[in-house]
């Protein structure tokens, strides 16, 4: 408790500052780790008084079964705060509280595994929504008949990564096909990554002369995914061929300045890759291809199921999962994580 309260009054100097607002993405970011310290630390006083009043309750319960069902309801909410509260617990990894960038692509099997992506894409979008997080999709490249080739939408909430680090991996799709006349079963794959947000990296640094800089109008399934002026950017780093793209803005300067973000992203990936394979090479341990690590299946017929493979849990309720229900596979996965970190 006083380490957080020393960090708030840290962060509280840096926002008194006369220049706090020139960078208002390092401000923003600031006064977001700022209301999560606050709120860490008004958590204890608080549910302290709300476990003395519970006490309260209970000498005064006796068969009172109104008293009874107020208690068994304070209770709930009580489990329920110090489940979140622990989650946090476990997300301590160096990046955890930052933004997450969640990149969606298409597998094998054209328009289906392309309509699956924009199901994917549906259900992040859905899940961000009932958090109330702020997200916003910073590049799509749309199928010719339907659907989406890959796409990148940018989570922003403290500890979104953390939360959702989790998903990366292969999702599968079991369903009658909406694009067979004969309304076959069909399974659909798409991969997803789920990267922390950076703005730059000190450790990373990238040359002028390294980067290849396109511009082109903004494409996409209609309304705010196309622009009639080149306003959307593509940078393309030579050394490594990664590729970053932006088309969520109406100014080109904007795209070009998350398109960079988005490029120290994924070079960050990069290198974290390649330092994995090194230690790899020298436990002599095998490397797993992505593309086999399926995570998570949706069937949709003949019966209805969604399942993580890794933890073993399931629901019926598919519907609900597409809808942006996914707390159940998250905090799942959080605590599995957690287990598994020194084997990771």
């Amino acid at each position: 408790m006083a380490g957080k309260e020393k960090q708030i009054k840290d962060l509280e100097k840096k926002t008194a500052a006369f220049d706090f607002w020139q960078n208002s993405q390092k401000a923003a970011e600031i006064n977001q780790q700022l209301a999560e310290l606050k709120n860490q630390l008004q958590f204890w006083p608080k549910t302290e008084s709300e476990i003395d009043e519970l006490i309260k309750l209970i000498e005064l319960a006796q068969q009172d079964e109104k008293l009874i069902k107020e208690i068994e309801e304070k209770y709930k909410d009580l489990e329920k705060k110090f489940s979140q509260q622990q989650l946090k617990i476990f997300l301590a990894g160096p990046y955890d509280s930052k933004n997450a960038v969640i990149s969606i692509l298409a597998g094998a099997g054209g328009t289906e595994a392309q309509d699956w992506v924009e199901m994917l894409l549906r259900m992040y979008l859905r899940y961000a929504d009932k958090k109330a997080y702020p997200a916003k999709v910073w590049e799509i490249s749309a199928g010719q008949e339907a659907g989406i080739k890959h796409v990148t939408l940018v989570i922003n909430a403290s500890y979104a990564y953390g939360y959702l680090k989790g998903e990366n991996g292969v999702h599968r799709l079991v369903r009658l096909s909406p694009f067979n006349a004969d309304n076959l079963r069909h399974t659909s794959f798409a991969l997803v990554e789920v990267l922390p947000e950076f703005d730059e990296i000190q450790e990373i640094e990238i040359k002028p002369a390294d980067l290849r800089i396109d511009t082109y109008r903004a494409s996409g399934p209609g309304g705010q995914y196309v622009n009639k002026t080149e306003s959307a950017v593509r940078i393309t780093h030579l050394p490594t061929n990664i590729v970053a793209a932006c088309q969520s803005e109406r100014l080109q300067g904007e795209n070009k300045k998350k398109a960079l973000k988005l490029l120290y992203t994924k070079l960050h990936q990069y290198l974290e890759k390649q330092h994995q394979l090194q230690k790899n090479k020298v436990k002599g341990k095998q490397i797993n291809i992505e593309w086999g690590s399926q995570i998570r299946s949706y069937v949709l017929a003949p019966y209805q199921m969604v399942k993580d493979l890794r933890t073993g849990i399931e629901t019926s309720d598919s519907q609900g999962v597409l809808d942006g229900d996914l707390d159940k596979f998250i905090e799942a996965e959080i605590r599995a994580l957690s287990k598994n970190h020194d084997k990771i």
